[in-house]
């Protein structure tokens, strides 16, 4: 079923609530948080392309016998270092973007259940990514593994949410394409997860590991696509809402401190 529309309000003068609230909206405000997706998307994409040069420039992988995993390649010092800052950097984008795409689904009127499965899932992504920078491979396997599946499997369950919320809701940015290509995505990501585990099972490492850089780029690529979202983001805030009882408290302390003495 679709979510839910939000009827349309009128204030002041006639004019809508919407339109009240473009008429404070500029490219100033409305490209910045576009910005984060493509942060993320570029920044994750550089980072770790720039480990692999480093892993292979500095003996540490040999590309002649295999094609190393992403993993592997952050694995040694000095690239593990600048591995697992990207990955910290881009869980903390990645919490931001999946809290902020929540939220615009809300106030598009789809406060279901599966938005806020998409959020939880989304932030387990984000943590699955922070292990794998942080437990390297050959200091910490099993939380390393934990941190990949995370990252790799519940990342690739929330872009399906997304692609399913995407025809949830009336309003669609980007127009038609939008959802083909998010749907697009996430069966490009999902066959290549697949593949990685068959062949990795199957002993073929180099080919289980483009099939893992193809995986890695593609929810990049995902994440990026959320800047069309995003770019009709005028303004995010953060409201702190207190209890009845804490209010009817502030309200009585604030009437004593005004009484006349």
């Amino acid at each position: 079923m679709p979510c839910k529309e939000i009827p349309e309000v009128q204030g002041e003068g006639g004019l809508s609530s919407d339109h009240k609230l473009s008429s404070f909206r500029s490219p100033a405000t409305m490209w910045v948080w576009a910005f984060l997706p493509v942060l993320l998307a570029v920044g994750g994409s550089v980072g770790f392309w720039v480990v692999y040069v480093m892993a292979v420039a500095n003996g540490s992988v040999n590309i002649t016998e295999s094609f190393p995993y992403i993993s592997t390649c952050g694995s040694y010092p000095p690239q593990s270092c600048i591995f697992g800052q990207v990955l910290n950097i881009g869980a903390f984008l990645g919490v931001l973007i999946c809290c902020l795409k929540y939220q615009q689904m809300r106030d598009y009127g789809c406060n279901s259940r599966l938005n806020l499965a998409g959020l939880i899932s989304g932030l387990l992504c984000a943590l699955g990514s922070s292990m794998v920078g942080n437990f390297q491979q050959y200091n910490q396997l099993e939380t390393h593994i934990l941190g990949a599946s995370l990252a790799f499997v519940v990342g690739m369950v929330y872009f399906w949410i997304q692609a399913v919320l995407t025809y949830r809701v009336k309003l669609r940015h980007g127009g038609a394409w939008i959802g083909p290509l998010r749907f697009g995505l996430c069966a490009c990501g999902t066959a290549l997860l697949v593949a990685t585990c068959v062949l990795f099972s199957l002993g073929l490492d180099s080919e289980s590991a483009y099939c893992e850089w193809g995986l890695a780029m593609d929810l990049f690529l995902l994440f990026g696509l959320f800047a069309v979202d995003f770019w009709h983001v005028g303004s995010c805030s953060v409201h702190v809402q207190y209890c009845t009882a804490n209010r009817e408290n502030l309200d009585i302390q604030a009437s004593t401190q005004t009484l006349p003495l």
